[in-house]
């Protein structure tokens, strides 16, 4: 039987897509008979709620760097690659595999200088791009590019990332597997329209719910839909928004709601715990993501899932889910018309949005579950293990 040591990096354990992928990644990985796995983070604290709790049980499977900081602290940056050393040194992983912006460039360099023999990371979402300015993504493209010279392989949660990452440079094809972040289906399968709940946020059985999941925060597109919403509620009156998620911006979307005087229309559900995701995506009729940043968001498989139909963005990795006319609409970013002409159609055809999320089901079954993507992690570190010569295993 083999025998292996895999320590992944990830900067912080928020609530979120690639913090609920890693984490299910190290639980998964730990039930595989020889597998030794376990995981190191930067704290965690915010609005944006804490994933740790995940660890009471076992708390040596989870160590903190309290160093390691998502912000640029060269000081801090500085003890947390030291740490980091540090740790590799003295638990000899035959695999480092990171996660997130500043893990991922901090862990591979410090991985490299631990001799660690195979180093992976994971691009869960793009570090660099037309979101930010020239300066910004010169630095990140740089760190990127630097860090990539000591990775052995990247895994990218959609094909969107790998071209994005090849485009400027970073890495070669052979380098690179995309393996979808996968989840456990059951409850977004088995997710009902529950009335107790539908009733408690505000929502009659008449009302077409138009759900959102993410951090309210820039970029992901918020400001968006409140921006139709008024010609959109004109148009169909029974159309009622729910906004799944906490952060920084609630306080000014709050604001925004009741400057239009939308206060009967949207809900504001706050930070939902990871397993109670699947009560509220059962409530809603669409769900609609128009975030201009991410690899690809988990809210649309999830949505799916339960054969809710999706509206988004094509931005990154969401057309690898979001099909056009398939399992939703894709949009253009951006394009206001559209989603004022899409969710108009969808919020008056039950037929289309019951076609849509029934293949939108139906494509989620079979490429994001859990033991699909913890299989597919397995095979990676097992062909990655045998390339090794023999002199660069530890032991």
């Amino acid at each position: 039987m083999m025998e292996m040591r895999v320590t992944h990096v990830i900067t912080r354990l928020v609530v979120g897509g690639a913090q609920e992928n890693t984490i299910a990644s190290v639980f998964g990985l730990r039930q595989i008979p020889g597998f030794e796995v376990n995981l190191v983070s930067g704290p965690t604290s915010g609005r944006e709620g804490s994933l740790q709790s995940c660890f009471a049980e076992i708390p040596d499977l989870l160590t903190i760097v309290p160093e390691l900081v998502r912000p640029v602290h060269p000081w801090n940056d500085l003890l947390a690659l030291r740490k980091l050393i540090a740790i590799f040194r003295a638990r000899t992983p035959e695999i480092v595999h990171t996660h997130s912006g500043k893990a991922g460039i901090l862990g591979r360099i410090a991985a490299s200088r631990a001799k660690i023999p195979i180093i992976i990371h994971t691009v869960h979402g793009p570090s660099f791009g037309a979101f930010q300015n020239s300066f910004a993504n010169l630095v990140f493209r740089s760190a990127e590019s630097y860090a990539a010279k000591v990775t052995s392989h990247f895994v990218v949660v959609a094909e969107a990332m790998k071209q994005q990452y090849l485009s400027a440079g970073i890495g070669r094809p052979d380098q690179y597997s995309r393996i979808f972040s996968g989840f456990p289906l059951e409850p977004f399968i088995n997710a009902q329209n529950d009335t107790h709940l539908r009733s408690k946020l505000g929502f009659s059985a008449d009302h077409i719910v138009i759900g959102k999941i993410g951090r309210l925060f820039k970029l992901k597109g918020h400001e968006d839909l409140l921006l139709i919403a008024p010609e959109l509620i004109h148009k169909c009156p029974a159309v009622r928004f729910l906004f799944v998620g906490d952060g920084p911006f609630r306080k000014k979307l709050e604001h925004r709601v009741r400057s239009l005087g939308l206060q009967n229309h949207v809900r504001f559900a706050g930070l939902v715990p990871p397993d109670e995701v699947a009560k509220y995506v059962g409530v809603m009729d669409i769900l609609v993501h128009l975030s201009l940043r991410e690899g690809l968001p988990r809210a649309l498989p999830q949505a799916l899932a339960a054969a809710r139909p999706v509206v988004a963005y094509d931005c990154d990795g969401a057309k690898e889910v979001c099909i056009d006319n398939e399992t939703g609409f894709l949009l253009r970013p951006g394009d206001q018309r559209g989603l004022i002409d899409r969710l108009r159609q969808l919020s008056s055809d039950n037929a289309l949005r019951r076609r849509l999320g029934e293949c939108g089901q139906r494509l989620v079954r079979e490429q994001f579950g859990l033991p699909r993507m913890i299989s597919e992690l397995q095979q990676l570190y097992i062909r990655m293990h045998a390339q090794l010569r023999p002199g660069e295993k530890p032991g």
